[in-house]
């Protein structure tokens, strides 16, 4: 018989989650919804906040412009709806020492949660209103009214992510239950020299301190030690499918032959940047060695991709190989098209375009060309992965806005060469730590300075006041034969958001400015209408589009200098900056005009003074969160929980420093020491080798 406190014979870390004391089926079925199917599963379902109730105070202390955190009984709720029609919810609290309300604006939904009766813990900001009023910023439901409480002074409180039929608190106590005996059998498979050296604990201590943390800075070094453990594990991923992609496949050996490379240079109407010309140096010594390029291109719009995506093509051109460009869109393929026959004239070389909506006898013809070897560089969308296509002696891919395409779309252009050299483009630039973690597997070449003819964008922010102002400097500049764009980040009117619609403003603007033309571009739109809109407006025959973030990644129109973004603070600022990408693509100078619905936030104006794509992205991470972003890069396979950026990268450099040294050593992992390791990696990323495999 198991004397108290230690851990029941039977239980293992792979129990079913329903045989632990306290579960049973129904809240098994419950646990289940949060992916928590074993007594593992339950161990790492980790908080997701605390509450810090390690300074709780009584609520008579509670002083107007301080921070406190209270507990106490709900004695009085109600919904009070204000002048404004904002409903607030309030419920007075009681403790030992007296009662303090609590208000919560535009939360009436919470009187369906918060019972007379119910002991909360509350911690937010007390402000005057009509006396004493806490505005929560946090509260939770420690108990109900039958229950006898034992005060939650002095700790820092777990919240769980948590469903129907189990409540944070439920969640809570179970973990407690149970963590004494689950954390003996945890086995720590990293040697315990490389987290000492980090200054992190011991996986089980780390796990304690995360759920039963004697304040919020264990709870924080505990969250560490699993941030270097998921980093090192998604590390030895992605350093070993970047060797199967390159070190293991042999690829083309080009030679520097400098006959086309040479010629494009001469005959180009400006001087390449440093950063280009560093770009073309990493591409082209990727390019002479046998092993495959793997590499991903990253630079704001306007910095000259395209140019350096070029020579790399004519390099494979003057091998006798062929190159391929594949985009997302067709107005993109065709703007490639466009810009590849103006810089190759020159040279003699024009690109063969292959779109869908091409018509048969061209789209054969052009099939036939690159079958033929005749076609030498191909420019096209999805169109270039038919099964009918086929390529004499692709020797280079390239690949832009890669992250709109799929891992299988991007194999099955590869797959038309032998081993062709890969080069992705991305006009979202990526701070170096998240590009670390999306994209460890490639080599990465960043372009920061614009080439030199290129206008200067002007961002400005106008308040409401300024709306009239606004609108007669867009209609001047119309009229003197430039372009404007109007960004909105809805369609249409809707009574719940206070929101100027695109379809409302396109209206207005209509009946405004009757001799300009004004285009209307949205999501909801069937696809060749938007097109057709775009290229309107690319051909100058509308002056004004009104638009959503369709546009986002779009068409070039240099003459296109004005852009007003309605309600800017409703955009990720990483989004607000490819939109702004949109204008500035001309010789002269452009401005940005953001129009905020309200108070102007800081991130706006952070935003407003800076033009480098790569700060932005910075403040971007570093407001969203790293999870937010990979999920919007990703889907499947990867999924960071721990780590946060950037405040991890540290442990993210150790975590990609270590893999490399233990995959140098030993490649597949295969020695006994390293076993536990490589079971633990391929257990938390289980695609992963497979997603990184391919560009």
């Amino acid at each position: 018989m198991p004397t108290k406190g230690s851990a029941p014979a039977s239980l293992r870390l792979d129990t079913p989650v329903k045989f632990l004391k306290g579960v049973g089926e129904r809240r098994a079925d419950a646990f289940a919804r949060l992916g928590v199917v074993t007594a593992q599963d339950l161990l790492w379902h980790l908080p997701h906040r605390y509450l810090d109730a390690s300074s709780v105070i009584p609520v008579a202390r509670a002083r107007v412009g301080d921070e406190v955190a209270c507990i106490g009984r709900v004695v009085d709720k109600g919904v009070v709806p204000t002048r404004r029609g904002l409903r607030i919810f309030r419920a007075v609290l009681r403790d030992a020492s007296g009662v303090i309300e609590c208000a919560w604006p535009g939360q009436a939904f919470l009187d369906r949660t918060i019972e007379v009766g119910q002991t909360l813990l509350v911690a937010g900001t007390v402000r005057f209103y009509h006396g004493r009023q806490l505005a929560p910023s946090e509260f939770l439901i420690l108990g109900d009214d039958d229950e006898t409480l034992a005060p939650e002074s002095g700790r820092v409180l777990p919240v769980y992510p948590a469903t129907e039929g189990l409540s944070h608190k439920m969640i809570r106590s179970l973990v407690d239950r149970h963590l004494d005996h689950l954390l003996p059998l945890v086995k720590d498979v990293l040697p315990a020299a490389i987290w000492a050296e980090l200054a992190l604990p011991g996986l089980a201590d780390a796990l304690r301190d995360v759920h039963r943390p004697a304040s919020v800075a264990d709870a924080e070094r505990g969250r560490r030690r699993l941030a270097f453990d998921e980093l090192f594990d998604l590390q030895l991923m992605l350093v070993r499918a970047r060797t199967l992609a390159k070190r293991q496949r042999s690829g083309i050996a080009f030679e520097v032959k400098r006959d086309l490379t040479s010629a494009l240079k001469a005959a180009l109407p400006y001087e390449l940047t440093d950063d280009q010309k560093q770009a073309i140096r990493e591409i082209t010594t990727d390019m002479t060695a046998p092993e495959r390029m793997h590499r991903l291109l990253m630079g704001d719009v306007g910095t000259g991709k395209t140019v350096v995506a070029l020579f790399a093509m004519l390099l494979a051109v003057e091998n006798d190989f062929q190159a391929a460009l594949m985009a997302p869109t067709e107005l993109l393929a065709e703007q490639h098209a466009r810009t590849l026959t103006e810089l190759l004239a020159p040279l003699g070389i024009v690109p063969e375009l292959l779109l869908g909506k091409m018509p048969a006898a061209a789209k054969k013809a052009a099939k036939l060309r690159l079958g033929q070897g005749g076609a030498r560089i191909a420019v096209g969308t999805h169109a270039l992965m038919q099964e009918s296509v086929a390529f004499r002696r692709l020797g280079l891919v390239v690949i832009d806005e890669q992250h709109r395409f799929g891992v299988e779309q991007r194999a099955a252009l590869i797959g038309k060469g032998s081993a062709p050299d890969v080069l992705l483009l991305s006009a979202t630039p990526i701070p170096r730590s998240l590009a670390l973690t999306l994209y460890g597997d490639l080599d990465q070449s960043r372009l920061r300075e614009r080439p030199p003819g290129r206008g200067t964008v002007r961002t400005t922010i106008r308040g409401e006041q300024h709306r009239e102002r606004v609108l007669s400097f867009v209609e001047a500049e119309c009229r003197a034969g430039r372009q404007a764009y109007v960004v909105l980040p809805i369609i249409e009117e809707s009574e719940k958001a206070d929101l100027r619609a695109a379809t409302t403003m396109a209206e207005m603007l209509g009946a405004r400015w009757p001799e300009l033309s004004v285009g209307l571009v949205h999501g909801r739109l069937k696809a060749d209408e938007r097109d057709r809109v775009m290229r309107r407006f690319r051909d100058g025959a509308v002056q004004v589009l009104v638009a959503t973030t369709v546009i986002e990644v779009g068409i070039d129109v240099p003459n296109a200098t004005v852009m007003v973004i309605e309600h800017p603070e409703r955009f990720g600022l990483a989004q607000l900056h490819q939109l702004r990408g949109r204008i500035g693509r001309g010789a002269g100078d452009s401005h940005c005009i953001l129009l905020p619905g309200g108070r102007t936030p800081d991130r706006l104006k952070a935003f407003a003074a800076t033009n480098d794509g790569f700060a932005i992205a910075e403040l971007d991470l570093k407001e969203r969160g790293m999870g937010d972003l990979i999920g919007a890069r990703q889907s499947g396979g990867i999924e960071v929980r721990h780590a946060r950026l950037p405040e991890d990268t540290p442990l993210l450099q150790r975590a990609r420093e270590l893999a490399g040294q233990v995959l140098a050593a030993d490649p597949m992992l295969q020695r006994t020491a390293n076993q536990p390791i490589r079971a633990r990696a391929l257990a938390r990323f289980p695609r992963a080798t497979e997603l990184f495999r391919i560009g």
